[in-house]
């Protein structure tokens, strides 16, 4: 069971891992041993989603899904394939944590005084600016 916080969690058998050989240094070991690790979930058939963080999390990694619907999620950070397991797990679990924390509502605010006073004082200014670089009219 992946534990995302108090009220989410995901258990292990909707990930599926495969393992390959992965890059980098580590000698003949890396020749020789699959230690990397990609996971794959599908989050928009998961049950363990509540509606509101699901519609999040989908429209954060919606390009990052391919076309069967499953977020990969990869690591071959170590040489050894159970760190890179629980790399994975901890990339899902950001990635669940960030969708599961509602957006702060926007608060829209109006110009101050002072700032339509500035606006205003410079694009008078401007305009001067420009008025200058013409050359004189003979009207």
């Amino acid at each position: 069971m992946l534990r995302i916080n108090d009220r989410i969690s995901i258990p292990m058998d909707e990930l599926h891992f495969d393992y390959a050989r992965s890059g980098g240094p580590g000698g003949q070991n890396v020749n020789k041993v699959a230690t990397k690790a990609v996971m794959r979930w599908t989050p928009a058939d998961s049950p363990s989603l509540p509606e509101p963080v699901r519609r999040r999390l989908l429209r954060a990694v919606g390009p990052r899904l391919n076309s069967e619907g499953e977020l990969i999620i990869s690591s071959q950070r170590t040489r050894d394939r159970l760190r890179n397991i629980d790399d994975c797990l901890d990339k899902l679990r950001d990635l669940v944590l960030e969708a599961a924390t509602p957006p702060k509502p926007r608060i829209p605010t109006r110009p101050t005084l002072g700032s339509k006073q500035r606006t205003t004082e410079s694009k008078k200014q401007r305009s001067q600016t420009k008025k200058l670089r013409k050359p004189p009219s003979f009207d």
